[in-house]
């Protein structure tokens, strides 16, 4: 998938997809635009806020958000990592990257049969390899990205169908 090639040894790895009855120009809009200050996560904004990502799920199409470019950076919140746009192919491929190169996340748009199929991927290293820190990852941080991840695919599909 694109953006493998930026953590291609990762040690976790997540792929979810979810498929949308639109067209992938029904859901590029509310892709580009997410982002703390931008157009929010579209999962529980309540539970992102308690990390302080000043996450507020927009409701429609934000324009001036939907300029997004290749090196552009997304701050995930004020102590968070900052996420480089590497990638950026409108309606198919949009690939951000942590810049510590620790975390790529890779969004892609396949179309099928008048549908779309929308796959996240997430490829997360550590810098602690500790068994500890493994634990943490795969029993906690995992379920919890799980549950959010869902939700945002969810979300994303709900208004792109709403636009189509």
């Amino acid at each position: 998938m694109p953006g493998d090639e930026f953590l291609p040894g990762a040690p976790l790895v997540s792929t979810r997809a979810i498929t949308v009855d639109a067209p992938p120009s029904a859901i590029w809009p509310w892709l580009v635009q997410m982002g703390p200050g931008r157009g929010g996560a579209y999962t529980y904004d309540r539970i992102e806020n308690l990390f302080g990502l000043n996450m507020h799920s927009a409701n429609r199409i934000l324009p001036e958000f939907q300029d997004l470019k290749a090196g552009d950076v997304i701050p995930l919140g004020a102590h968070g990592p900052r996420m480089r746009v590497e990638v950026l192919e409108p309606d198919h491929t949009m690939v951000l990257r942590s810049e510590d190169g620790l975390w790529a996340w890779s969004f892609a748009l396949y179309p099928q049969d008048g549908a779309t199929r929308l796959i996240s991927r997430n490829r997360i290293s550590t810098l602690d390899p500790s068994p500890a820190a493994r634990a943490f990852s795969c029993y906690v941080m995992e379920p919890g990205s799980l549950v959010m991840e869902r939700k945002m695919l969810l979300t994303l599909k709900e208004r792109a169908e709403s636009m189509a």
